[in-house]
């Protein structure tokens, strides 16, 4: 298997993994989410496909992070939710994985690189995998919120 049909594949996965978690959760935001990265996994595939046919793709900014931003405020007002979302942690956790072997793998494709032009185009890629990463690292911090927290009596505002 060449790098082309790698990076292929990888990326359909991915596109798989989001679409199977957007059609488990409940949650209409995280599910919009998870929606909006499998299309950017598709938006990847496709230029993977067009650098294999040796044509120069360009590609489009994605606004996913951004976007994500309003989700975690509408689920930080409705916390009853967060506790149907602990069942996907290991999800979450595998999507983190996916995104950070992702990120090494078009960096270390956009370092070996030769063309200028091929070598930008694949570190933007790896720049958007590394959004992609923080979304679901962001989630996973989230849903984990409730059990991270400072009890310590030394720190607490009460005067003894």
């Amino acid at each position: 298997m060449n790098v082309f049909d790698f990076a292929m594949k990888m990326e359909m996965d991915g596109k798989g993994y989001y679409e199977k978690l957007a059609a488990e959760t409940p949650v209409v935001g995280l599910k919009n989410i998870f929606l909006s990265l499998a299309q950017d996994e598709q938006k990847h595939y496709d230029i993977i496909k067009e650098l294999k046919s040796g044509a120069d793709p360009a590609i489009a900014e994605t606004n996913v992070l951004e976007d994500t931003k309003n989700l975690f405020q509408n689920l930080m007002a409705q916390r009853s939710v967060v506790a149907g979302l602990k069942k996907d942690l290991d999800g979450y956790e595998h999507g983190m994985k996916i995104e950070a072997e992702s990120v090494k793998f078009y960096e270390a494709m956009a370092r070996k690189e030769q063309n200028e032009g091929v070598a930008k185009l694949l570190q933007k890629i790896a720049d958007e995998e590394k959004k992609h990463f923080e979304i679901m690292e962001n989630l996973y911090d989230f849903v984990l919120a409730p059990q991270n927290y400072l009890a310590w009596g030394e720190f607490s505002l009460k005067e003894f």
